[in-house]
C-alpha cells in the first residue's frame, strides 16, 4: 500500500481539536465529509460506548446513517472518522484496529491535559493487519462557512 494523504481545512482541524478539548477527558468521536481525500465538513457523533468513553467511542449503525445522510445533503461522502486519545498519543490502539473498517481515514488527536496536540491520520492496512500512517495535509477554506462542526 502506498502513502495515503488526506488533506483537511484550517476549519476542520480546528473543529476536530475543539471537539477533543470540550469532551476531555473523554474520547471524542466524529465523521470526515467530503470528496477525493479532502476533508470540508465533519459530524461531531455522541460517544455511546458502554465500556467507558475515557478510552473508547462507539459510532451506533444509526450515527452512521446520519453522518451517510449529511455527506449526501453537502455532495459529499463519507471519508472516515476522527477520534480522541486523552492523555495518549495520536497512535490507533488495539481497540481501533479491531474495529477499523477498510477505505476509510482514521484521524486521531492527542489530547493533553485538555488541550489537543499531535494529530495524525490512519489508513487500514489492506491485509487488515495493521494501521499505515497517511500524510495528513492542511489546504484552504474553499467558502467561508466551510468546515463548520455539525452535532449529531
Amino acid at each position: 500500500m502506498s502513502e495515503r494523504r488526506l488533506t483537511i481545512t484550517a476549519g476542520v482541524d480546528q473543529a476536530i481539536r475543539r471537539h477533543g478539548q470540550e469532551t476531555y477527558p473523554h474520547e471524542c468521536c466524529g465523521a470526515l465529509v467530503g470528496r477525493a481525500g479532502h476533508v470540508t465538513e465533519i459530524v461531531a457523533l455522541p460517544n455511546t460506548t458502554e465500556e467507558g468513553p475515557r478510552r473508547r467511542f462507539l459510532v451506533r449503525p444509526s450515527d452512521y446513517r446520519e453522518a451517510e445522510r449529511r455527506a449526501g445533503e453537502i455532495g459529499g461522502v463519507l471519508l472516515g472518522f476522527y477520534h480522541s486519545h486523552p492523555d495518549h498519543p495520536a497512535r490507533p490502539s488495539q481497540y481501533d484496529l479491531d474495529h477499523a473498517w477498510p477505505t476509510f481515514a482514521y484521524v486521531i488527536v492527542a489530547v493533553a491535559a485538555g488541550t489537543a496536540g499531535d494529530m495524525t491520520v490512519w489508513y487500514l492496512k489492506d491485509d487488515r493487519s495493521n494501521f499505515q500512517e497517511g500524510s495528513l495535509h492542511h489546504g484552504e477554506n474553499s467558502h467561508p462557512d466551510a468546515a463548520q462542526a455539525v452535532h449529531g
